[in-house]
């Protein structure tokens, strides 16, 4: 390993760490509480921009912090593994596409739309949206003038229904393929939040494990459970390999082929392995109390955001189709 490599890998193990250190000064249960109610989480977010992760998938030309897009998404992966209530992914993915069209990206939470805007995530509570027309023209709109109409996810993220008849844009420019984009960008993240949201899911699967005692030991010493957990770092495994895959081909822009992979994948992953995450908690694992439930409700939404499983699926099989039987081998082991 060069040393280039062993500073680049020092700085975001760090950055890692720092992010653990964010959430536990300032997400408390009390906070996430209060977020699902619809309070802004300003101190969290403010600590998140301190330590560069609003611009982290940005150039540094465009004032980005310094990371590969590797190192972007891996702090996003942490925060997912956090649960924490902010749109860190949103902000990530339009800032990507606001420069892919050579726009500035403006301070501040930032969210995307497409088309009819429906379900705009955290729309009610970012400074600005990026929203993709059906003629692939991506404008960036201030939030302050629209009044959406909200509904909340199953995780109590809310989504926005927002209106743009007569709304003026701060900035806009066409972007060849944008509305692509824009799907390949959100399925990405979202599969690299719900890769972070397994693991934690799986951490507090063993922690619980090794601490419930039944019939005089631990639940973990029951082979039906030591079962049920081997599952179910399985499913975490996969989706980490998967994400990790489709984060490596989409540095520049998103890979449709890992992309897709990944989300399917992904979204399989958070299905299983949520619903073995619960089985090992038996019923705690259904209450408030327990902090489980912050990141099965994320994996239960995010699977369903930008494309579910079956729509990667059959893009996928569209894909291998078209090319032909004789392209499927070197499209999986492609370098």
């Amino acid at each position: 390993m060069s040393a280039v490599q062993e500073d680049a890998g020092s700085m975001l193990q760090d950055l890692l760490t720092t992010i653990d250190r964010v959430a536990e000064a300032h997400c408390p249960k009390a906070l996430r509480e209060s977020a699902e109610a619809g309070e802004w989480p300003a101190a969290l977010w403010r600590e998140l921009e301190n330590v560069g992760l609003a611009r982290a998938a940005l150039p540094e030309s465009a004032g980005g912090a310094g990371l590969d897009f590797g190192g972007a998404m891996a702090a996003l992966r942490r925060t997912a593994y956090h649960a924490l209530p902010v749109p860190l992914a949103e902000t990530m993915i339009a800032g990507r596409l606001l420069v892919a069209a050579g726009l500035e990206v403006p301070d501040g939470p930032l969210t995307v739309a497409s088309g009819d805007a429906k379900r705009v995530p955290w729309g009610n509570q970012c400074g600005h949206v990026v929203r993709i027309s059906s003629d692939d023209e991506v404008t960036l709109f201030p939030l302050r003038d629209f009044s959406p109409r909200i509904e909340k996810n199953l995780a109590g993220e809310p989504r926005a229904s927002l209106d743009f008849r007569g709304k003026a844009p701060a900035a806009k420019s066409a972007l060849q393929g944008a509305q692509e984009r824009l799907m390949l960008e959100g399925a990405l993240a979202r599969s690299v939040q719900m890769a972070g949201a397994l693991e934690r899911a799986l951490a507090y699967s063993l922690t619980y494990a090794s601490e419930r005692v039944q019939f005089g030991r631990p639940i973990g010493k029951f082979q039906a459970v030591q079962h049920m957990l081997a599952l179910l770092a399985g499913q975490a495994a996969a989706a980490s390999a998967i994400a990790d895959a489709a984060v490596e081909a989409s540095a520049q822009a998103p890979d449709e082929f890992t992309v897709a992979a990944a989300k399917a994948r992904v979204g399989e992953a958070a299905g299983k392995g949520a619903e073995i995450a619960h089985q090992v908690h038996g019923a705690m694992g259904f209450t408030r109390e327990h902090n489980l439930h912050y990141v099965t409700r994320r994996l239960w939404s995010w699977r369903d955001e930008f494309g579910n499983e079956a729509h990667w699926q059959m893009r996928l099989g569209r894909m291998v189709a078209a090319k032909g039987a004789d392209a499927l081998w070197p499209m999986l082991t492609r370098s």
